[in-house]
């Protein structure tokens, strides 16, 4: 998968202070990539438009980004409004800022995990308070699922755009030896690509029962400005319910996370637990 130059940002907004947030971190990603920005507000009574409001964030957030900024304004649910316009638009990316932390009860209605896995473009989402201009740091989790390979290519894009840093971080289980010989085999390797690309890397293996913990502690320990992982493209009954690792690094984070979603084909060149 690679991020088109001259895209889209897509943020929904609902002017609380997290989604305001996410506009400003979406500033240089724009500037960076050539992009122009579409804040999106849902409404679902008439009166609730704000359209005053989305006037003067457009006009503020264009004038501070300095790159061309457009409001949407559309009647429904924003989650399920969100992965639509998503794709009208062609964004390339969407920022979202998330207030409350998921649970599994969220997982099956429309709610910020469902949101995210039915966009059919990687979404950044926001849960922090704290504001960074850039991004020096990148934290790269792997697996050995066939998808999880899908996302290199944007870390390696990313890095490029900010100047950043790639740490690949390998997770396995103390009970399974083989896999924790093929995870280091394979993280190898794919840090000599990414050195390959002229990017500065290093990789960690830690032994841990929990996942997506073991990510986002690993993440502040190392100072990361971004997590990007791997959604599954499909889930199972458990998964459904109980959400999968992937879901749980978005919702147990303070530092942005990136989620991409696979494309039907993966292939290293082009671009288990979803991360």
């Amino acid at each position: 998968m690679k991020l088109q130059e001259r895209g889209t940002l897509l943020i929904p907004i609902d002017f609380t202070e997290q989604s305001l947030l996410a506009v400003k971190q979406a500033y240089n990603l724009a500037k960076y990539t050539h992009s122009k920005i579409v804040l999106l507000h849902s409404y679902e009574k008439v009166g609730e438009e704000k359209y005053e409001e989305l006037k003067a964030l457009t006009k503020l957030t264009e004038t501070e980004s300095g790159v061309p900024t457009e409001f949407m304004n559309v009647k429904g649910d924003i989650y399920n409004e969100v992965p639509r316009i998503a794709e009208e638009i062609s964004a390339t990316i969407v920022i979202v800022g998330l207030e409350s932390h998921m649970s599994s009860k969220n997982i099956v209605g429309p709610s910020a995990s469902k949101m995210i896995r039915e966009c059919n473009c990687p979404v950044i989402s926001i849960r922090g308070k704290e504001h960074k201009d850039g991004c020096e740091n990148i934290l790269l989790p792997l697996d050995l699922s066939r998808e999880s390979r899908e996302k290199v290519d944007v870390a390696v894009q990313f890095a490029h755009y900010f100047g950043a840093s790639i740490r690949i971080l390998g997770v396995f289980s103390l009970s399974d030896a083989a896999y924790e010989n093929q995870l280091l085999a394979y993280s190898h390797q794919v840090k000599q690509y990414i050195k390959g690309k002229g990017i500065s890397c290093s990789n960690k293996s830690i032994a841990s029962e929990s996942l997506a913990d073991t990510i986002v502690e690993y993440a502040n320990k190392i100072e990361s400005d971004l997590i990007i992982i791997m959604n599954k493209p499909t889930l199972s009954i458990k998964e459904f319910f109980s959400g999968t690792e992937a879901q749980k690094v978005v919702d147990v984070s303070n530092l942005p996370v990136m989620t991409i979603n696979p494309t039907k084909k993966v292939s290293l060149n082009s671009f288990g637990t979803g991360l």
